[in-house]
Parts: structure tokens; sequence; C-alpha cells
């Protein structure tokens, strides 16, 4: 029997883990937390030093009884959980669940899920980290009491099922912000002159110039502001002679960049791979885990994917250094480089993202990965091997043309990769543009002279990448929060999803604007990233973490009581008048409604009650027109009558467009409800209509109970709960009394469906 009980968050981890140890060790997997505070109140006394009261989440009851069993038979427990705070804290917690004397409780750590780390971690453990610990409960902690406290407050002044939190709220904000930005943009015009030179000792070799100078002075990007502007020095140009006035050549170095940390890997991963940062996230603890490569069992590719770091292990050094000369060539090997990194943030592991071995390339672990585990695992090993190799050496040429009796100069140039270094393994966007071997005094030719005209761009949205790296920049947020804030905020619908940018929805405008005029210091900058840096503090034992949240709550509550009481509805759902109908003459309004933002024809005031509609995806309230308004507005569409003479109309509701039908709805998700015809209209009917008479296999008089054919197959119903059918069983020989048996042995109310194991 094991002597010593090893505890991890998954059993991904767990398996990797065993193969390195003997008999003597047992390792189990704790299936991530096993206390939180509890989901159906606050739970934080906040009249008593901020108390959490921690509970056994359903999920985790059988999993903690079942570590308590082994735990009271083990001489030793070691806790093998992630190094950073969460880890710590999921450490601490199964300490206290276990109630387990202090000196039978070990506490190990270490960067990568290798035998030498493991046994290396073995050698060394230590106690559970308090001020850790501390970190994690404030930040749980404060996050529960923001969230718990302003949410119901967004659900009676906006709509219910809203949410805000500290990174979540500031990131929306961030989103909000360069919205207005776009919107606000004005294009300004302006032309460039663009040549094309051919040499005329070879005409074939042809080179693009740019106007770049006037009278000797470099022109802006507004110096030609229109088309008149462009014709004048396009008529000068045209008949002149050219020469090189003068030729720069430089050698120029590119350094490889550090190795990843979190923020840098999704990054990339989400610009070079289209990877969202979760998905980036969860690949990369696949990872780090532990893969099974053929016979030899699960192996931990990489190491700890959440820090801050850019440092490398110098064992890794020299097993990089070494590789790389062999494989590449000695001058391909910078011998062992350092990084310094720019994050003030660095609070979690104390090395960057590399492979746990240099060997393992990517070709080598290719046919254990599916596709997406190998595009990061490639971009990992690339980016870390490539750290550690030589700078890429690039000849740029500059060609400076002048037009003989004008005061016009062109510029054209070039670049040659002299040595590749790095981008061997790391390619980047490194265009080589290759021009004539000409020297100053040389005549060219010009073939070709264009003006062309241009306008000025509106800032972009974010990507994924843009925003992270704006939130490192700001100090919002650590490497562990980065991707579930961005997917939360588009789970909630305050971001969505537009050519793999990410837009704010009319929603995100209302809330966001609440917060800053309400609760300014919740979505301010500066503020968050001053809490971020006392969690900082509480974890190097700087700072008390009671301290730091009665420093927040007080006044957070009292304020929120004020705005309860201060705050209307209506003023929250601010109004846009977009014009007036042409054919009644009322006003059209878009605003914000409980089910989404809608516009409306007429006031609450007319005789008549108001028409509304909602808004389609892809429009807002900011910049819809009457024009588009006016059309949403055409709806509910009469269609006409079918054979009973019932009205058919088309419509759009909560749950998308249908046709209407006496009192029964027809979901139309596949046609449009404003180009919808009446025979279209009455073909999805007629198909609703057998469908419905299909889903009946067998009624009962006189009992609501019915054998129906659902998306899962066939199974029983009484109106309030469902049953399935046993397989051996035909639906369609099953007696009332029979049926009645199984709904009271197996029913379960309609919803209620059971929740696999994460």
């Amino acid at each position: 029997m094991a002597k010593n009980l090893v505890i991890v968050e998954s059993p991904t981890k767990a398996k990797t883990i065993s193969k390195f140890l003997s008999k003597e060790y047992q390792v189990e997997s704790s299936f991530g937390h096993v206390r939180d505070l509890p989901k159906s109140k606050l739970g934080v006394d906040v009249d008593h030093n901020y108390v959490p009261d921690y509970v056994v989440p359903p999920r985790a009851k059988k999993v903690v009884t079942n570590l308590k069993t082994i735990a009271k038979k083990a001489d030793l427990i070691y806790f093998a959980t992630d190094e950073d705070r969460e880890g710590e804290a999921i450490s601490w917690h199964l300490a206290e669940l276990l109630d387990t004397p202090e000196e039978k409780i070990k506490r190990i750590v270490f960067h990568e899920i290798t035998e030498t780390a493991i046994h290396e971690a073995l050698k060394n453990p230590r106690g559970i980290d308090q001020h850790l610990v501390d970190a994690q409960q404030a930040r749980r902690i404060l996050d529960r009491l923001v969230g718990y406290e302003l949410s119901p407050f967004l659900w009676k002044k906006v709509a219910r099922g809203l949410s805000a939190g500290r990174v979540q709220s500031v990131a929306v904000r961030l989103l909000v912000e360069r919205e207005r930005e776009i919107q606000a943009f004005k294009p300004k015009e302006f032309w460039t002159i663009d040549a094309l030179f051919s040499d005329p000792g070879d005409k074939s070799i042809e080179f693009e110039a740019k106007l770049s100078a006037i009278d000797g002075k470099p022109i802006s990007k507004f110096t030609i502001k229109n088309e008149r502007a462009a014709q004048e020095i396009t008529d000068a140009l045209k008949d002149a002679a050219y020469a090189v006035e003068a030729v720069d050549r430089k050698e120029m170095t590119k350094s490889p960049l550090p190795p990843f940390t979190t923020s840098t890997l999704q990054q990339e991963a989400n610009r070079r791979l289209g990877f969202s940062a979760k998905q980036t996230m969860v690949l990369a603890q696949q990872l780090y885990e532990g893969v099974e490569l053929g016979s030899g069992g699960p192996v931990g590719l990489i190491t700890y994917m959440r820090t801050d770091s850019v440092n490398l292990a110098s064992k890794f050094l020299s097993e990089a250094a070494t590789y790389i000369a062999s494989t590449f060539g000695q001058p391909y090997s910078s011998g062992p480089r350092g990084y310094r990194g720019k994050s003030k943030l660095a609070q979690e592991a104390h090395e960057a993202i590399r492979p746990t071995s240099v060997t393992n390339s990517p070709a080598h672990v290719k046919p254990y990965l599916d596709s997406r585990q190998f595009k990061l695992y490639q971009l990992i090993w690339q980016r870390a091997v490539a750290s550690q190799m030589t700078e890429a050496k690039i000849d740029t040429t500059g060609i400076d043309i002048s037009a003989a009796q004008t005061p016009y100069t062109f510029r054209a140039t070039g670049s040659v990769i002299k040595f590749d270094g790095y981008l061997k393994v790391y390619p980047t966007a490194t265009k080589e543009n290759v021009l004539p071997p000409v020297k100053a005094h040389d005549a060219v030719e010009l073939k070709k002279l264009d003006s062309n005209q241009h306008f000025t761009q509106p800032p972009a949205r974010y990507s994924e990448a843009a925003l992270v790296k704006t939130l490192e920049e700001y100090g919002i947020g650590r490497p562990s929060t980065y991707a579930p804030t961005i997917a939360t905020i588009q789970e909630r619908g305050y971001v969505e999803k537009v050519d793999r940018r990410l837009k704010p929805t009319d929603l995100a405008m209302v809330v966001n604007d609440l917060l800053v005029k309400h609760f300014p210091e919740i979505v301010d900058f500066e503020f968050t990233a001053n809490l971020e840096d006392g969690f900082d503090k509480i974890a190097e034992g700087k700072k008390e973490w009671q301290k730091m949240l009665n420093d927040f709550y007080p006044s957070f509550h009292k304020q929120l009581e004020e705005k309860e009481e201060t705050v209307s509805r209506d003023s929250v759902l601010s109004v846009r008048e977009i014009g007036t109908d042409p054919k009644t003459h009322k006003p059209v309004f878009a605003r914000m409604g409980r089910f989404g933002p809608f516009v409306q024809l007429g006031s609450k005031d007319d005789v008549e009650k108001p028409k509304f509609a909602s808004l389609q995806k892809g429009q807002s309230i900011a910049t819809i027109t009457l024009q588009e308004a006016l059309i949403l507005l055409q709806l509910p569409r009469t269609l006409g009558a079918d054979a009973e003479g019932n009205e058919i109309t088309a419509s759009v509701g909560r749950f998308g467009p249908y046709v209407k039908v006496g009192k029964k709805y027809v979901s139309i998700k596949n046609d449009d409800p404003y180009t919808i015809t009446l025979e279209r209209a009455l073909e999805l009917i007629a198909e609703a209509k057998d469908t419905q008479a299909n889903k009946e296999i067998k009624t009962f008089a006189g009992s609501p109970i019915k054998v129906l054919n659902g998306r899962y197959g066939p199974y029983l119903t009484n109106g309030e709960l469902n049953a399935k059918i046993p397989k051996d069983v035909k639906p369609e020989s099953l007696t009332l009394q029979e049926c009645e048996e199984i709904i009271k042995t197996t029913g379960k109310k309609p919803g209620m469906r059971r929740r696999g194991k994460k």
C-alpha cells in the first residue's frame, strides 16, 4: 500500500506524474477547486472582518470524501497543485478540509511536469504560503463583493441577468471608448505620388518609389491635400529627367523576441493562429499537464503556462545551445541569452513558457497531437528556441531620385536578408525587396507616374491580442485573468466578434455609461491597477488582506445604497430621436429595453399605442438611420390568410423571426420576415403541422400522459414530468399503467439534465 498521498488539480496531471513515482506514492486529483463562496448568498461577513463562508460545491463532495479516506491512511500528504496563487489556495482549502496534522503536510511546486522536476520538488518541500493564499482570498472576496452587490443594481436599472466586475467592466470600457472614437471619426483626404522606375542599362529591372521631399524638405502625410495639388505635381514631373541623387546602404540587425509569457502567448496565438485567449489557455493546459507520446505514456510538453517571467532555466539554455549548433550550425547559436521582463506584474511562476525538452521538436511530436495542439506547441517551441539564436542581418538600401528642373525627390527602399539567424526558426513578416545596383548620378527612366487618393482610417477595434496587451500595459488583471475576462464579456452579451475584432454591443454602451457616471472608481484604469498592486503586496506579506478590503468596501457599499435611491431607470436608458416618419408624422426613437435595443414609432402620450421593433445584428442605437428604422417597423407584416381565413403575419420576437397563424407561432430561422411570401409561409406552417402530428406516438383518453418523439428519441410526459422510455420497450406498445409507473420512478422536470464531470 502507498505510504504517501500526492494531490493535484486534474486527472491528466495526476496520470502524468504517476509514471514518475514509485508505488510508495498514490497520486489523486481534486478536480479543481474543492471549496468556494456559496452561489446562493454573498458568503462574506462584512461586519466581522470579511470572514468568508466557504462551502464544498455539490460536484466536489464525492471527491472530498474520497480524499479524506485516503488521507487518513497516508503517512505524508504532498500538495502538488499549480505554483500560482490559485494553486496555493487549492492546497490550503484541501489542508483545511482534510484536517491533517501540520507535520504530515508538504507543499511541492514545479515549473514543468518532468521526472527530474518532480523528484527535485519532492526533495525540496515547503509549507503552504499563507501570503499567496491571502492574496487569492482577497481577490476572490473583493470580486464577490463588487459582483454580488453591483449586478443586482444593473438588473433593476438596465436588464436582468447582467453582471459587473472589476476587470471585466474596465475591459468593456476600453472597447466602448474605442467604438466611440470610431463613430466620431471624420475621414481626412490625402494624396501620394507613386512612380515606377527602371534601370536604363537593364530595363527589365523595375522598382517602385514614392515622392518623399519637396525642396529638400520631407513631406508629411497631408502635404498633398487634394486632387488639384496632386495634379500640379504630376504635370511638373511628366517630362522631367530623373537621376540618382544618393544611395544609402546599411546593415541592420534584427534581434529575436523573448520567450513567451502568458500575455504574449495569447497575443501571438491570436494574431498568427486565430485562437481566442480562452482557446490558447485550454490548449496550453493540455500541453503542460501531459500528452500521450506513443507507448511512453503522457509527457508534459511545456512549462507552466501562467507566468509573467521571460527567464529561462540554465538547463534549457545549455540544451538549446547544443541543439541549435548541431541542427543549424554554430553561426546560429548565440550562447545563453537572457531577457529582462518589461512587466511590473511578475507574480506567478518564475520561468517563461518553453518546451520541457528542446529535442521534442514539432516534427517529433506532431503524430501525437491534434491540429490545434500542434500549432500552439510549434509556436511555443519556435519562439523559445529562436530566443537563443543569433540576430538576423539585413542589408537595407535607400535610393533618392531627383527630377531635374523641379523641387521634387523620390525615395525607393529595399532590403535583403544577408543572414537569417533566428528567422530560420521563427519567421516574421520580413519582406525582401531587391533594388538595382545603381550609384549617385546614374540616370533612371520613369516608366509610370500615378497620383493616388487616400483617406485616413478610423482606429481599429480591439482584437483579443490587442486587448490583452492593453490590459497588461495598464497593469490590469494577471496571467490567470485575461482569458476568462474576455470570455465573460462575450458570454454576457457585452461584446460580439465582427471579423475577429471585439465590438461592444448597445448593452455595453449603456452599462459602461452608467458605471462611468455613477461608479467611476470601478471602471477607473489607475484604481483597478492599484488594486492589483495591493494583491501583489499581500502576496509579498507587505499588506493585510482584510485591511485592503476595508479600505474599499464601506465607501463602495454606501455609494451603492445612495445610487439605488437616486438613479432612475429612465435616466439610464437614454433615448435617441432618429427623425420623423413621413407617413404618420410621428417621431421615431432608438433606445435600450429589458430585452435589448429597439426602435419605437410614436410616444407613450399618443392616443395610438407606440409600435416597436428590435434592432437586427450589426445595428446599433448610435448609428441606425431613419430609413433603416422604418424598414424594421414594417413588422409585423400581414401576408394574407390560410384556407380557413386565419390571418398570417410575419415578425421577429425574442427567439428570432416567425410567422403566426391564429395563436400558433412557427419559427422561420432560414427565411427573412421582411420578404417572406404568403406561399412560403403556408409551406412552413404545413411542415410544422406534420412535425407536430409525427411527434405524438400515442395518447390516452382522459389522461394528460403522452408518448412523444423528441430530439433524443421517444419519451413520456404528463405535462409536468418527462421520462425516458427504456430501450427494450416499444413506445407504441405502452399501456397507460406502464407509463404512469415509468414517470413515477424516473420522471424529471423538463430542462433538468445531468451535468457530466468536467
